[in-house]
């Protein structure tokens, strides 16, 4: 996905019931690119301005402060694309009338699809990750995001799993997390902390697989 098409994919889901004006667009698009950059602090609403070509007045007559800015970016991403997908892809996949055959086929549809999701959002992502630790509000709705559209659901799987005799015995919310952490880990490596690496995608997302499902012993 390219940088325009991630912020028009943005727009849709940040303004379903009014257009957006050109210089609206410019500026939404200006300001991921410097806030991924430098991040929120660093960033001065004079330099998204410069950027998009438009009066600084013009930022503030379609968000009240530059933090309005920051999450009309970040919380349509978290809203509207991480949590319904978990509803209505992992679960219904798993559980509904098309019934994964194996939590291995559950764990690969996992990598699979959040490895294409970060791959086209990474400007974005990379906000999230600098900016959810400094603002409680956005921490806040990651948190509600997370309880009430993956934990939860994440929960029935792997209970659903663990009945079939194919998950371990153990709480269902130390496998999440240890699932979670094997492939946020990976992507994070991947994208953000060592994107210049030559990487096999197929082969590491292998090696994630077989970890998360096997472990590191040889027996």
């Amino acid at each position: 996905m390219s940088d325009m098409e991630l912020i028009e994919e943005l727009i849709k889901l940040n303004d379903e019931d009014s257009k957006m004006t050109e210089k609206q667009v410019k500026i939404l698009q200006a300001a991921i690119e410097i806030f991924s950059e430098k991040g929120y602090a660093a960033t001065s609403t004079s330099e998204i301005a410069r950027k998009a070509g438009v009066a600084e007045g013009t930022i503030f007559r379609h968000y009240k402060t530059k933090k309005d800015l920051l999450f009309s970016i970040v919380t349509p991403t978290l809203a509207k694309i991480v949590g319904p997908f978990i509803a209505r892809t992992f679960v219904n996949q798993t559980v509904g009338k098309n019934k994964l055959e194996s939590f291995e086929e559950f764990i690969r549809i996992v990598m699979k699809n959040r490895f294409e999701f970060v791959k086209k959002n990474i400007p974005i992502i990379k906000i999230l990750l600098q900016e959810i630790a400094f603002h409680d509000e956005m921490k806040e709705q990651y948190q509600q995001i997370f309880m009430d559209n993956i934990y939860k659901k994440m929960k029935h799987v792997v209970e659903h799993f663990q009945a079939k005799g194919e998950v371990i015995e153990c709480p269902p919310e130390a496998v999440i997390r240890m699932v979670a952490t094997s492939i946020i880990g990976f992507l994070l490596t991947r994208f953000l902390i060592l994107p210049e690496k030559q990487w096999n995608d197929e082969e590491e997302m292998e090696r994630t697989i077989q970890f998360i499902l096997h472990g590191l012993s040889t027996k």
